[in-house]
């Protein structure tokens, strides 16, 4: 799932960081074993930065939808954490399926909540 323009939802800072969203994702799914740990973890820690930033967006103009967007957000942070244990102990199936299926949930997490965060922004600068 390389980066693609209609991707972008038109806020700048969110725009960058789904991009880089993108792209670690990307070189995670064509990591050899030796290297798939050390990308997770740093993945991982980029999900969390990006999901505490969007935080603050959704604080910074009220945004309706916060607590599921929030619980969305908690629960993908729950499901790397599980992860990370197993891909610590060695054992990276289970985490290699989970980095399969990230796009799917990535396009349409991005095309409804991140959408809705984005429009709600752009609303409220407009104001």
């Amino acid at each position: 799932m390389p980066w693609e323009a209609h991707m972008a939802l038109g806020v700048a800072d969110m725009d960058a960081t789904h991009r880089e969203f993108v792209e670690l994702l990307e070189a995670l799914r064509g990591a050899d074993d030796a290297s798939f740990p050390g990308q997770f973890a740093q993945l991982r820690e980029h999900t969390r930065l990006h999901f505490e930033h969007e935080g603050r967006l959704m604080k910074s103009c009220r945004f309706p939808a916060t607590g599921e967007h929030n619980s969305e957000h908690l629960r993908v942070l729950g499901e790397m954490a599980q992860l990370s244990r197993s891909v610590a102990a060695g054992r990276l199936m289970a985490a290699r399926s989970y980095v399969a299926g990230l796009p799917g949930w990535f396009s349409t997490h991005l095309q409804t909540m991140d959408a809705a965060l984005a429009a709600r922004l752009k609303a409220t600068t407009a104001a």
